[in-house]
C-alpha cells in the first residue's frame, strides 16, 4: 500500500509500506479521509518521543471496512484502543487505561496511508448521508466533547448561563466549541492569535473569535478550555477564569510552566487535565455529527494524501486557513 511516513523532524516521505495484517477481532478498513492532528505535528517537528521514525503517523480516519463482520460497512475509527479488563476500562473510562494504544504510536501504525487494522469494537457505523470527511472529524471534536462533560460536571448547578473561553482556534478548540453549544452553553469565546485563523472562523465557522489582546479583564469566564497546552495559554487560562471556575486542559504543546497556583489555590479554581475520550464519549460524538448537532461541519480543506508533507509545511508555515486538513489517501 501506499502511506505518508514521518522519517524524520520535518521529514515526510510518500512511499509504498506493508499492508497492515489485521489480529484477530480487528478489522481491516480502506482509509478514505484522515485528519491532520496537532499531536501529528509534534510528532513532525521531531517534539513527541512517543512517535518515533520511522512511522506511519494519523490517527483521525474514516472509511470502509473490508474484511470481517462488517464488511463493505462506511465506518469512523475510534483510534484508542483499550484493554477492557483493567479498573479504568470497567469504570467507562477506557481513555486512561494503562495498558491503551492509539494508532500512530508503536507498536500500532497510523492512518495516514491506504489501508489501517483496527478492533472491530473501534468502529462506528457511518450513515449512508453523511460523508466520510464529516466522519473522520468525531476523533478530534470528541476530545472536546469529553472535556466539556467534564466541565459541565465540575461546575453543576453553576453551568446554567455560564460563560465559556476557548483558548486555540484550531480543530480541537472549534470542536470544543461546538461541544459547549451542543452540551447546552450559549456565551462562547475563542481566541485565536493567527488573524487568517480567527477570520476564518468568524466568516465561515460562526464563531465569536477574537484576538487574545481583546480580552478586556481577567476572571470573568466561568469554563475555560485550554486547546493549545503552552505556558503562554496556561497562564491565559489561569488570570481569565473566575473564582470558582473551572479550567479544562486539552493541549499538550508543553510539559510545563504557566499555571497561576497561588491564585487558583485562592479562588478555588478546578483544574481538570483531560485526555481523549471515553468510548462512550466517542459514540455520543459521532451520533451529534449525523444528527447534525454540530453544524454543517464545512470548514475543512481537502488534500490527497501524496501531498500531505507539504500539507505539514503550510500548517507550520501558518498559511492554512481552515482549522482541519483532511487527507484523502
Amino acid at each position: 500500500m501506499k502511506a505518508l511516513v514521518y522519517t524524520g523532524a520535518e521529514e515526510l516521505v510518500y512511499r509504498d509500506a506493508p499492508d497492515p495484517e489485521p489480529r484477530e477481532d480487528e478489522a481491516l478498513v480502506r482509509v478514505e479521509s484522515v485528519g491532520i492532528c496537532g499531536s501529528d505535528m509534534h510528532a513532525y517537528l521531531g517534539h513527541d518521543e512517543r512517535r518515533p521514525a520511522p512511522l506511519i503517523l494519523g490517527h483521525e480516519a474514516a472509511g470502509v471496512v473490508e474484511t470481517g463482520r462488517l464488511d463493505g460497512r462506511r465506518v469512523t475509527v475510534n483510534p484508542l484502543v483499550s484493554c477492557g479488563k483493567c479498573r479504568a476500562c470497567k469504570a467507562g473510562r477506557e481513555n486512561i487505561c494503562q495498558n491503551r494504544q492509539i494508532i500512530s504510536m508503536p507498536p500500532r501504525e497510523g492512518a495516514f496511508a491506504e489501508f489501517l487494522a483496527i478492533p472491530e469494537k473501534n468502529l462506528v457505523e457511518v450513515p449512508d448521508e453523511i460523508s466520510l470527511q464529516k466522519a473522520a472529524l468525531a476523533e478530534p471534536i470528541a476530545c472536546g466533547w469529553h472535556a466539556v462533560r467534564l466541565g459541565r460536571e465540575a461546575l453543576g448547578d453553576k453551568s446554567a448561563g455560564a460563560k465559556s473561553l476557548v483558548i486555540g482556534g484550531g480543530a480541537i478548540g472549534l470542536g470544543a466549541a461546538l461541544s459547549l453549544s451542543a452540551q447546552g452553553f450559549d456565551d462562547i469565546t475563542i481566541v485565536e492569535p493567527n488573524e487568517l485563523r480567527r477570520s476564518f472562523l468568524q466568516e465561515n465557522c460562526g464563531q465569536n473569535a477574537i484576538d487574545p489582546a481583546q480580552l478586556e479583564t481577567d476572571g470573568e469566564f466561568d469554563i475555560v478550555i485550554d486547546a493549545v497546552g503552552y505556558e503562554a495559554t496556561r497562564a491565559q487560562a489561569s488570570a481569565q477564569t473566575r473564582p470558582g471556575g473551572v479550567i479544562l486542559h486539552i493541549g499538550l504543546g508543553q510539559a510545563e510552566g504557566g499555571l497561576d497556583i497561588r491564585r487558583m489555590t485562592l479562588q478555588e479554581i478546578t483544574f481538570i487535565g483531560t485526555y481523549t475520550y471515553t468510548e462512550a464519549d466517542f459514540r455520543e460524538t459521532a451520533q451529534a455529527i449525523f444528527d447534525g448537532r454540530l453544524g454543517a461541519l464545512d470548514w475543512v480543506e481537502t488534500r490527497p494524501l501524496s501531498e500531505g508533507g507539504q500539507a505539514f509545511a503550510d500548517i507550520r508555515a501558518g498559511k492554512a486557513a481552515s482549522p482541519k486538513i483532511i487527507l484523502d489517501p
